[in-house]
């Protein structure tokens, strides 16, 4: 399987090239675990939804799990 960066991990790398930003790691550690958490999330609701047969589609999984009320 091929390696892929995260979004976190592509923007940490672009704002250390472009503007040289000397951020504590730790923020974009924090940052990188949130992430990791969600993709887990979201990979085991995708196979619930499978197995469970539950029609959410992704729009739909990420707006019930990520958009504020007001902005669905």
């Amino acid at each position: 399987m091929e390696n892929k960066q995260t979004a976190v991990e592509w923007l940490t790398e672009k704002l250390r090239i472009e503007f040289g930003f000397g951020f504590s790691n730790n923020i974009f550690e924090q940052a990188k675990e949130m992430e990791k958490e969600q993709i887990k999330d979201a990979y085991q609701q995708g196979f619930n939804n499978a197995y469970f047969n539950n029609p959410l589609n992704s729009k739909q999984y990420y707006n019930e799990t990520f958009k504020q009320d007001g902005n669905k």
